[in-house]
């Protein structure tokens, strides 16, 4: 750790020697082992390792970011020389500069470093497990394979404000994906799976499993009639509905006017009773940290409380953009600038379980899986190539294929409920969802 720290304390200064006014760097540096399975054969094994450096400096109001793959101190002279040179011949930007809202970070309590490493050969056994489960499923005949990895990830902040900061990580994932039928008929289904810790991960064969049942409940799919009716997302999908709306908070857009939600801050845009939030601090959480891209120390945000919206998303650019405060929201790479982005972010749960939540729909559409990105920005138009099920008496019914599910996404939120089956398992989670009115485009 005082290694990192240290050299890019030494990069700091050589760029404010070099003519910097202020700067910032980043590092990141990771391992990484996947291996893939199919059919009983081992595919690929890959062993990766890498660091990279990101070095941002301010001359005035002016700003430049270059990056690089080496971690030597022997070129870090020329590195600043290069990023200040580029600095002084680039426009001002009036909201340049370290964000002031910078604290030294504090204790790091939030448990996301697995101690272990899998070998090789424990990875092969999970994906190996995982493909023999959803091979095993009645109704499929072939795989597309399956896959398990272990990442190690470490990420070191310097400013020359003072601030320095390190943070690190694992993942353990597996992964399955099975197909049922044949010729046109064959239809495929995946499932998977990642953790901080083994002792988070899902069991492999579980995986496996519940690849290949969906797959055969996906046989002899329909075309249905276009029809205005109620959509219910299953959860592995309903989190999309969560990151539109993220998107459409996110302060950069905001600034620049290009979100449809841009007036809304502090009105009701969903029913009574819904909340979205964002936990930066939850325990083991695949996006948590105490600090963001900047140094500033991130908290839990209610984005949407009782139906209203409450923040946007909100670097520190973004945030002198909009006359307010950062939020703790940046997120950055080595190549690139801080911009907003949300960390932990779910749908609270409603009372009514998914079977209730559906009892009472004639005619319906269950949704388990989208295609395409039809959704505007600054328009709020959502369009979505989708799969899944029909809805007959409130009960799941036969498989539908190659439809489409379109609506607006304001009112989208305004009609919206969810279930109370919300289970922690992504970045971004959600329960199951029911939205009213949304046209189904079909045969």
């Amino acid at each position: 750790m005082s290694d990192y720290l240290n050299l890019l304390s030494d990069l700091i200064a050589k760029a404010k020697a070099a003519g910097a006014d202020a700067a910032d760097a980043v590092l990141a540096a990771g391992t990484s082992l996947s291996v893939s399975r199919r059919l009983g054969q081992t595919e690929h094994v890959e062993r990766a390792e890498g660091r990279d450096l990101g070095l941002r400096v301010f001359v005035g109001k002016r700003a430049a970011m270059v990056s690089s793959s080496s971690v030597d101190p022997a070129g870090f002279q020329a590195l600043a020389e290069r990023a200040v040179a580029m600095a002084r011949v680039i426009p001002e930007d009036q909201y340049a500069g370290l964000a002031d809202t910078a604290r030294p970070p504090e204790a790091d309590n939030l448990d996301l470093d697995d101690p272990s490493e899998p070998s090789a050969e424990a990875l092969i056994e999970r994906a190996s497990r995982a493909e023999e489960a959803a091979l095993a499923v009645h109704g499929v005949n072939n795989s597309e394979g399956a896959d398990a990895g272990f990442s190690r990830s470490e990420i070191v902040l310097v400013t020359s404000a003072g601030f320095a900061g390190r943070r690190t990580g694992t993942g353990h994932s597996i992964s399955a994906t099975a197909l049922a039928g044949s010729g046109v008929d064959m239809q495929r289904d995946y499932d998977y799976h990642s953790a901080a810790h083994l002792s988070d991960l899902d069991d492999p064969s579980a995986i496996g499993r519940s690849a290949g049942e969906r797959a055969v409940r996906r046989l002899n799919p329909i075309r249905p009639q276009t029809a205005k009716l109620p959509v219910v997302y299953d959860p592995r999908v309903a989190g999309g509905i969560v990151g539109h709306l993220v998107g459409a908070i996110n302060g950069a857009s905001v600034a620049r006017g290009t979100t449809f939600l841009k007036d809304k801050m502090g009105q009701r845009i969903f029913a009574p009773g819904i909340f979205i939030h964002d936990d930066p601090r939850r325990v083991r959480g695949p996006r948590s940290k105490v600090f963001d891209g900047e140094g500033t120390p991130t908290r839990p945000h209610a984005l949407i409380e009782d139906g209203i919206l409450t923040t946007w998303l909100l670097d520190s650019r973004s945030a002198r953009q909009l006359g307010l405060v950062s939020t703790g929201h940046a997120a950055r790479g080595t190549s690139g600038p801080p911009s907003p982005s949300g960390t932990n972010l779910y749908l609270a749960a409603g009372k009514l379980t998914p079977a209730e939540l559906m009892a009472d729909i004639k005619l319906g559409l269950y949704v388990t899986e989208l295609i395409g990105m039809g959704v505007n920005g600054l328009t709020g138009d959502y369009s979505r190539g989708a799969a899944g099920f029909m809805i007959r008496d409130g009960i799941l019914a036969e498989p539908v294929a190659e439809i489409t599910v379109a609506g607006h996404l304001n009112e989208m939120f305004a009609n919206l409920t969810p279930a109370s089956d919300l289970v922690f398992r992504r970045g971004v989670d959600s329960p199951t969802l029911r939205i009213e009115g949304m046209t189904m485009a079909g045969a």
